[in-house]
């Protein structure tokens, strides 16, 4: 089945895009949801008269989130955690937790964003990816420190 991409879907494509999928993964996953639309004469009539605002959209977004990734660049934050004699943590630090930080030193993060390979689990200095776009990772640098 042809759809029409209405939003960015990660792995298939951006708005505007005439992808194939499989029918049950059209009928009920992106139709429900409004990520696509069938793939009609009238409806690629109406994308290819929107698609050049839908791609000036899409860059601007793009050029906000370089920007936003320029400044999350400069930040480190600091995350105090609960080790013991060994100074191993007692849990890990999660995505939650790193947005929980970068959230105060003032940025608004969804923890969804913020990439780790797997949580982490000792003291030190870590390089964190936040996806801002699809496009755009910015690295942060996490301290991780003993209370």
């Amino acid at each position: 089945m042809e759809v029409i991409l209405s939003q960015t879907v990660v792995k298939l494509g951006k708005p505007g895009d005439i992808v194939r999928v499989k029918e049950g993964y059209a009928r009920n996953f992106l139709l429900p949801r409004k990520f696509a639309y069938p793939a009609t004469p009238s409806n690629i009539k109406r994308m290819e008269q929107q698609k050049a605002k839908l791609l000036q959209e899409y860059e601007r977004q793009k050029q906000e989130a370089e920007a936003l990734a320029q400044k999350l660049a400069k930040v480190s934050c600091t995350i105090t955690v609960e080790v013991n004699d060994l100074d191993r943590l007692y849990g890990s630090v999660s995505e939650a937790d790193i947005a929980k930080a970068l959230e105060a030193e003032g940025f608004s993060i969804d923890k969804k964003a913020v990439h780790l390979e797997k949580p982490i689990e000792e003291l030190g200095i870590f390089e964190v990816g936040v996806v801002l776009h699809p496009e755009v990772t910015a690295k942060v640098r996490v301290w991780v420190a003993k209370k």
